[in-house]
């Protein structure tokens, strides 16, 4: 086996500090920290599992101490934490309650520049990986036993996942397939999309063969549903629709063996791992556990930063008071906003006293109908999970200015108790693992593709609606009705900007909601806007890199 020493190398200044090693069984990604600037030995196990962990973790040591990343807040420096905020926190799904933060206005009115630090986080996210990534494949290149073709065909699939999200997020990315000195080039568009189509292809015939591999392991259907999606957004990426091949992939994640969990609650609770409804449409997770993944990103992220201290069955000890809802993703399940459960004007904040247990809120609540049971059942649709009780304070449904966590609904989607609904032992950093990929997701972009092609998408909608309980079901599909579709099943997720920018509504006027542009009822933006700016700093320490037109 190869040894080297690793140096850092991506985009010059951004990358500062390497942690490559992990010891561990992949299924329980328990790391331990080996440095190769002071071990110069390649353990190929070791830093195979690094590959899977850097989804859900940020450096060795757990919350902090040893970051991936110099120069950053540890805990804002996590793959899904840095993609989630910027796929999410624009668009009209939910707000960053305090807008003192570090570039979260800007993010919430859609304003950002060259120099916002959260798009840089995210940038340098994702080529540290990707860095990594590469020095795996360069110290494996040439072995052709069976572990080693599948454990490569694995992380070239990280890799190309990697730079679906450079692709889609900045249109662009700086591109290496090595670890060596060379500074990155720039590759973007049709010619970066046809590089994650073509690695896809290479790749699949290793990959572990549909719901054969170890859960958080990447398989065949993966693959397949990163094409389909890739497929489904090549109108944006390229210029040119391929719905075709949308169908073709999302068919064959359709028809490969996972099936829809019956229970839509069960997809985002502290089993979901060992519930087997729950694994049966997880496709791809992001594996976290309360005491061997402990971080602030990841499903702590989810988790702590959309309750606050008082709320029923927080299932942390974290309430963060950050995330809520914006009015227009509580319309996707209410249309008309004066029907959703509110507390009256009139109603007196009890004493903490008086509601200091969950019962105690839930019999305050029960009074006016405002559980998340309630909202639920007034909705017609399981996903519907909101809450708008006592617990944490009054809530309004909207506001007129942004002034803290209770100016909306709070969204209690994301849950860390188990589906008997019991805590976990770990109430301070959650054990939900994230569906990452899932199966609802090949439904819907069969759904739309179908649509973009002029045919019938209406059972695969219904399919999710069923699954939902939902008692409307869709009789003629819309364009509106599509968006609003993917909006319902995926809300705060990690994907919605995507899905806005697909459907021409992002920056346009096409679809306004609360604070797009920076306006209480929302306005248009510039277009550029669709795409995140390459970072300031990147473009000062590579040549090869240009800045993306308006920025």
């Amino acid at each position: 086996m190869k040894t080297r020493t690793i140096k850092h190398i991506f985009s010059a200044a951004l990358i500062a500090t390497a942690a490559l090693g992990v010891t561990s069984c992949v299924n329980d990604l328990d790391i331990s920290p080996i440095d190769p600037q002071t071990s110069p030995s390649f353990n190929q196990d070791e830093v195979f599992v690094k590959g899977y962990a850097m989804l859900g973790v940020t450096g060795q040591k757990g919350i902090a101490g040893s970051p991936d990343l110099d120069g950053q807040d540890e805990g804002e420096s996590g793959f899904y934490r840095t993609t989630f905020n910027c796929n999410e926190l624009p668009t009209d799904e939910c707000v960053w309650a305090w807008q003192d933060n570090v570039d979260i206005p800007q993010f919430t009115k859609i304003g950002w520049n060259s120099s916002s630090q959260r798009t840089e986080w995210t940038y340098v996210r994702l080529g540290y990986d990707i860095t990594q990534y590469n020095f795996f494949l360069d110290q494996t290149e040439g072995n052709t036993d069976a572990e080693t073709l599948r454990q490569r065909a694995e992380i070239r699939f990280l890799r190309a996942l990697h730079y679906w999200y450079f692709l889609d997020l900045f249109g662009k990315a700086p591109f290496k397939e090595h670890f060596n000195n060379d500074l990155p080039v720039e590759k973007k568009g049709t010619e970066l999309y046809t590089y994650i189509q073509d690695e896809l292809a290479a790749i699949e015939n290793d990959m572990y063969d549909p719901r054969q591999a170890p859960f958080g392991r990447a398989d065949k259907v993966a693959n397949w549903l990163l094409r389909a999606r890739l497929y489904l957004n090549a109108g944006v990426y390229t210029g040119t629709p391929d719905y075709a091949n949308a169908e073709t992939y999302s068919t064959k994640v359709i028809d490969s063996g996972y099936e829809l969990c019956p229970d839509y609650r069960l997809l985002f609770m502290a089993d979901n791992d060992e519930n087997a409804e729950a694994m049966q449409e997880i496709i791809f997770p992001i594996r976290q556990d309360g005491v061997k993944t402990r971080n602030y990103g990841g499903s702590t992220y989810l988790v702590c930063s959309t309750r606050t201290t008082g709320m029923p069955r927080m299932g942390t000890t974290n309430g963060w008071s950050c995330i809520f809802a914006r009015a227009a993703m509580v319309q996707k399940f209410f249309p008309d906003l004066s029907n959703v459960p509110m507390l009256p004007s009139d109603v007196t904040v009890p004493a903490k006293s008086d509601i200091d247990t969950d019962d105690k809120i839930d019999a305050f609540d029960a009074q006016y109908g405002v559980r998340t049971s309630d909202l639920i059942t007034a909705a017609g649709d399981d996903r519907a999970m909101f809450y708008s009780g006592i617990g944490g304070g009054k809530r309004k449904l909207q506001t007129d200015a942004i002034t803290g966590f209770n100016d909306g609904l709070s969204i209690v989607k994301w849950q860390n108790i188990r589906s008997d609904g019991q805590p976990t032992s770990h109430t301070e950093f959650p054990d939900t693992d994230i569906p990452l990929f899932r199966l609802a997701e090949a439904y819907l972009t069969r759904a739309e593709a179908l649509f973009r092609q002029g045919k019938d998408a209406t059972s695969d909608i219904n399919e999710l609606r069923k699954r939902a309980h939902c008692t409307r079901m869709v009789q003629t599909v819309t364009e509106q009705e599509l968006i609003d579709e993917w909006g319902r099943e995926f809300y705060l997720e990690g994907r919605r900007r995507s899905d806005l920018v697909r459907f021409g509504m992002f920056t346009t006027s096409k679809y306004l909601w609360d604070w797009k542009g920076g306006v209480a009822n929302g306005t248009s933006v510039a277009s550029f806007y669709n795409v995140y700016p390459i970072p300031v700093s990147d473009l000062n320490n590579n040549e090869n890199m240009s800045q993306t037109q308006g920025y």
